[in-house]
């Protein structure tokens, strides 16, 4: 058997589905191995640099090594280090140190592990914020173009899944924008309440940094300001034990299983009605729906949507489990999980506002299907306004309704029973006891008198709650997304 190449190599092992198909490169790299090892160069750089400033014994030519070999990571070396160690921090200080020799002694002086590995899991989460909300800004951006062009065109209502009163086509998008709305300001809020855990030592009480700076408490303080803020956070933790609280973690993929839940009821609305020919998504000239009927034109992009959101919903029992079990200042039962729940719970949702996007860039409507339904449903909707103007007209209200009761369930009998269209306002015409009222029919039955203040209300949300929360993002709103695999 010949030796396989680099890329057979490849596709002989697993690769997730959500780097290998459908993640974007920037959100893929954030969790990258490169990403992770090289800030956890630029922590113990961050960290020299402040020691030095509060006096200890580090040197320029110590801090300009350090600052030249940043990138510069062997892996190679690492791995085989880790293999002979069994512990991943340890074998990139060496490596880091191997390639430092003049830094090689100051290097991750006084920290314990969790100072790379616990600071990079909150700058790695900040990012991964900063790369999400930009895409959910323009999703909702799309949606909201979408619903001020439809804000009038009226459709039939859903409760139950069973015919109700009418809505318009832009009213129900924003009941899909206005959880996105809510998305948005939850993950704005989740990013902005992440602290730095900074340099706290083994166990939270900074006892080793204590030790090097003999006893100054305001030194001690003053390093863990200086740290915090060369990563680019406002605020450090207070207090940690050897972790951050992972009730921390609990909070981020809480509001990215939230998000989850938005996307999978606004790609479920969106399978109805491709189901009801009344809305479809993009669906491209090439495209296969089914490889047995090719007439069909499956949701596909939806169905991913709905697919990927179950499981990001799943993924916040992870932190959940693991903040109940953390024992006194931690156990190190957290580790394996975080780097899966973590990674996952940032790669699936940039999948789903990717595609999401993609859908909201390209959705069709059908007014003509739109408006057959409502025919089909509209005159037994209309009969409180039939009776109403036969009242005007002079009739009694009671004979009147009986007139209507008997004529609605023959209607409904020609619809139920023989598969015919309502036929409801043909027998109205029909019947001399309506003739007050023929010529008002037609108005009776305008959709547009059913809806409501919906257009007006979609104008007010869009204006007022819609467009100024996206102004933070309106230099990131331009161009289109083709659709991953």
């Amino acid at each position: 058997m010949a030796t396989p190449g680099a890329e057979e190599d490849q596709l002989a092992r697993y690769r997730s589905p959500l780097v290998s198909r459908y993640a974007s490169a920037e959100m893929a790299f954030n969790f990258s191995e490169r990403k992770k090892f090289g800030t956890w160069r630029r922590l113990w750089l961050y960290l020299a640099q402040a020691e030095k400033s509060l006096g200890l014994a580090i040197t320029d030519e110590q801090i300009q090594e350090m600052e030249a070999n940043l990138d510069n990571i062997d892996f190679k070396m690492a791995t085989e280090e880790e293999k002979k160690l069994r512990h991943d921090v340890m074998a990139h200080v060496h490596t880091f140190a191997h390639c430092c020799p003049k830094a090689a002694a100051i290097i991750h002086l006084g920290a314990t592990s969790c100072y790379v590995g616990d600071n990079t899991d909150l700058i790695v989460l900040r990012d991964g914020f900063n790369l999400l909300l930009p895409k959910l800004a323009r999703v909702i951006s799309r949606l909201a173009d979408f619903a001020e062009k439809y804000a009038d065109l009226p459709t039939l209502g859903f409760t139950h899944y069973q015919p109700a009163q009418l809505t318009t086509v832009g009213k129900r998008c924003c009941l899909w924008i206005q959880d996105l709305c809510m998305d948005l300001q939850n993950l704005e809020r989740a990013r902005d309440d992440l602290r730095f855990r900074g340099v706290k030592g083994t166990t939270g009480t900074q006892a080793s940094f204590l030790q090097l700076f003999e006893g100054d408490h305001s030194k001690v303080e003053e390093l863990d300001r200086l740290v915090t803020a060369k990563a680019g956070f406002k605020r450090a933790y207070t207090v940690t034990g050897q972790t951050y609280s992972r009730k921390v973690d609990i909070e981020v993929l809480s509001v990215l299983a939230s998000l989850g839940a938005s996307i999978h009821k606004i790609c479920t609305d969106i399978r109805l009605l491709a189901n009801l020919k009344e809305i479809e998504e993009p669906f491209e000239k090439d495209q296969i729906g089914s490889s047995a009927m090719p007439y069909k034109r499956n949701p596909m992009r939806s169905e991913r949507c709905c697919s990927l959101a179950r499981h990001l919903m799943t993924l916040v029992l992870d932190p959940l489990q693991t903040a109940s079990v953390q024992w006194f200042e931690r156990t190190l039962d957290d580790s394996a999980n975080r780097r899966v729940c973590l990674a996952e719970a940032f790669l699936t949702a940039d999948i789903i506002l990717s595609t999401l996007q993609n859908i909201s860039e390209g959705l069709v409507v059908y007014p003509k299907v739109i408006e057959r339904r409502i025919r089909q449903e509209l005159p037994f909707m209309a009969t409180e306004n039939i009776i109403m103007a036969m009242v005007k007209a002079g009739g009694n209200r009671q004979d009147c309704h009986e007139k209507i009761r008997v004529l609605s369930q023959q209607a409904a009998a020609v619809v139920k029973q023989e598969g015919g269209d309502n036929d409801f306002i043909a027998r109205v015409r029909a019947d001399a006891y309506f003739s007050p009222i023929h010529k008002q029919l037609e108005s009776l039955l305008d959709p547009s008198s059913f809806t409501g203040r919906a257009p007006q209300q979609v104008a007010k949300f869009l204006k007022e709650e819609v467009r100024p929360a996206l102004i933070p993002y309106q230099s990131k709103m331009g161009g289109k997304i083709e659709l991953a695999l």
